[in-house]
This record gives structure tokens, C-alpha cells and sequence, in this order.
């Protein structure tokens, strides 16, 4: 009895530890850095090495287990005769330690210094001439690298993915990539489907996911990025940046390609908002028909899965999400890629 006690009061003390380490990174930027690049590197690499010893997302299994755990636990336990509050109790510590596990796994990531402070640079004021003078280089390279077929080898396209990030200077603040490492299909990839979600990153076993309904043209991109978060990349805007150079900066044509299309939805987004309507669609008539085609065949297709019920639950929570991790505009975070496309600069250019 006496033991127990003890253990429990080391229990308590480990998590409230836990909390206050991830309160001080949420409200100390370079806590959070020190984190991301002393703690996480040799964490990932630990978690991921045991996760790959498993071909499906350890992460799914945890979530489903965990809700099922959360649902009978109390139930036994009242059937037990213990009080209430008791086990009131016992479920908040496990969701305390699940808190702590996911930042202290992966989600303090969030909290660390932005690319720009990283890439020591500052964001360009939008100049119209300027991004004007991106569009048209941006269009000139993908109707030059365009694909009819963009079949790739999982293999090859780890060789190049993993080749990218392992270059990068050590100053960005990215963990090298291990030769375990690549990302996992979902379990329930049609509840995924029916909300959009091409990928996301597990941060209890550092994993990344990917949507098994992902067409090939999509696929690389979406690897990329996936990729990028799991080597210590929170912003979605950053993950998309670091996912378009991985692809467009390859040896690799089919992978070049890939590349500048998964840029293309958020091109066409800045696009639509900052230039008048005439000269929008002047913009989109630039555009090889036959990549117009397969634009639009992709988002009839993920349209046909789209479930929009479920969907904008999920739209809504992960926004509130991403906004409760430091992250002001939600969403549309995704779509900031081309702010860091006009203000980061290039290597070798």
C-alpha cells in the first residue's frame, strides 16, 4: 500500500511536470526551439524506430483504443461500487497524460520559432509587380514539366524525399531523416476520404500518414509534406514550402511535376484574390488545357468521396485546433506557402 502511494505520488508529480515543461515552450519560443532541436531528434527517432516495426499507424489503434478504454473503464469501475468523483478523477489524469504525450511527442513543435526566424529573413510586403513576376515563372515551369503519367515508385520517391531533407543546413532546425522513417497508410482511410484529409502526422509513435485513396499526381506532394512534419515541421504553411522544393528541386521529371501541381490549388487561390477578375482568368487560360483537365479531375474526385456533414465538423474542430496552436489564420495557414515562396530565398538562385 505504501509503494502505491509512492508511485502515485511520482505519477503525479512526472505529469505535472509534463504540463508546466509544455506551458513554458507555449509561451517561450526559444524553450520550444531547444525542444524541437535538442529533445525531438533523438525522441522521433526512438518512437518512429518502434512504430516501423509495424506496417499499419500505431496512432489509429492508440485513438480507438483510447475512446474505448475511456467508455468501459468507468463503466467496470462503477459496477465495482466506486464512487464517482474517484473515477471522474482517474479518467482526467489519463487525459492529462495524453496531453503531455502528445506535445512532449511531437505537437511542441508548434510553439518553436517561424521559418523566418529560423531562415533568419523577414517577410516581403506584397508587391503586385513581384508576385506577378512569380506567377508567370511558376507557369512557365509547370506547363514545362507537365506529365501525362505520374507513376513513381515508392522507393524512388523515398530515395529523393529523404535526399532533400538530409541536405538542408542544420540552422533551419529540421531533424535528419532516419531510413525507417516513411509514411504509413491510414487504417480508416474512407472516414478520412469523406473528409478531405490527405495526410496527417501521428505524434504518439511519430508517424506520418497518408490517404491510400491519394491519386499519383497528388501523392508525392502529399509524401513531402507529411514528411516535412515529421522531421519537426508544425505550420502547414512551412510543410507545403518544404514539400515544393523537396519535389520541383528532384533529378526526378515525374517528381518536378508533381511539385509545381500541388502548388497549383494555392496559386489559384492568391491568384483569384489578389488580381482582377479579367486578368485572373487571362492567368488560367496560360495554363496547358491538359493540366486544367487534371486539376479538375481531382477535385471532382475528391468531391464524389467528400462526406459534407462530417466534413465540416471536421473542418471546424481542425481549425479551432490550429488556432489554439499558435497558428492565427487556421486553415487558410495552408495556403500562406506562396508569402514564404516570394520572401524565402532559394538555394542556388
Amino acid at each position: 500500500m505504501v509503494l502505491m502511494q509512492i508511485i502515485k505520488k511520482i505519477r503525479l508529480i512526472l505529469l505535472l511536470l509534463g504540463i508546466i515543461f509544455t506551458m513554458s515552450c507555449r509561451y517561450m519560443p526559444d524553450m520550444a526551439e531547444g525542444y524541437a532541436r535538442m529533445i525531438y531528434p533523438p525522441l522521433s527517432a526512438a518512437l518512429s524506430a518502434f512504430s516501423s516495426l509495424f506496417p499499419f499507424p500505431l496512432m489509429e489503434v492508440f485513438v480507438v483504443s483510447l475512446i474505448l478504454a475511456l467508455i468501459i473503464y468507468p463503466i467496470r469501475l462503477h459496477k465495482k461500487g466506486i464512487r464517482l468523483r474517484k473515477i471522474m478523477l482517474s479518467e482526467g489524469e489519463i487525459l492529462a497524460w495524453v496531453y503531455v504525450w502528445f506535445y512532449l511527442g511531437w505537437g511542441m513543435n508548434y510553439y518553436r520559432h517561424h521559418i523566418y526566424t529560423r531562415m533568419q529573413t523577414t517577410p516581403v510586403a506584397y508587391e503586385e509587380q513581384h508576385f506577378k513576376d512569380f506567377l508567370k515563372d511558376y507557369t512557365e515551369r509547370l506547363n514545362d514539366t507537365y506529365q501525362p503519367s505520374t507513376d513513381i515508385t515508392d522507393e524512388e520517391l523515398k530515395q529523393h524525399v529523404h535526399a532533400f531533407y538530409a541536405h538542408l543546413p542544420a540552422s533551419y532546425g529540421l531533424a535528419q531523416p532516419k531510413s525507417w522513417q516513411e509514411p504509413k497508410d491510414f487504417i480508416f482511410t474512407p472516414l478520412y476520404s469523406k473528409v478531405s484529409v490527405l495526410g496527417s502526422m501521428g505524434p504518439f509513435f511519430a508517424e506520418a500518414q497518408l490517404n491510400a485513396d491519394l491519386p499519383e499526381v497528388q501523392y508525392p506532394f502529399t509524401y513531402a509534406h507529411e514528411f516535412s512534419h515529421l522531421l519537426g515541421v508544425s505550420n502547414e504553411a512551412e510543410a507545403n514550402y518544404w514539400a515544393y522544393r523537396a519535389c520541383t528541386e528532384s533529378t526526378s521529371p515525374t517528381l518536378q511535376y508533381c511539385g509545381y501541381f500541388g502548388l497549383l490549388p494555392y496559386v489559384i487561390s492568391n491568384a483569384s484574390y489578389l488580381l482582377p477578375k479579367e486578368e485572373f482568368q487571362a492567368w488560367v487560360r496560360t495554363i496547358k488545357p491538359e493540366i486544367i483537365e487534371q486539376y479538375n479531375e481531382k477535385n471532382t474526385y475528391w468531391r464524389e468521396l467528400y462526406s459534407p456533414w462530417i466534413g465540416e465538423i471536421q473542418d471546424f474542430t481542425y481549425n479551432l485546433f490550429l488556432k489554439g496552436n499558435k497558428i492565427p489564420s487556421g486553415k487558410k495557414n495552408y495556403a500562406e506557402v506562396i508569402g514564404l515562396l516570394l520572401s524565402l530565398p532559394r538555394e542556388g538562385k
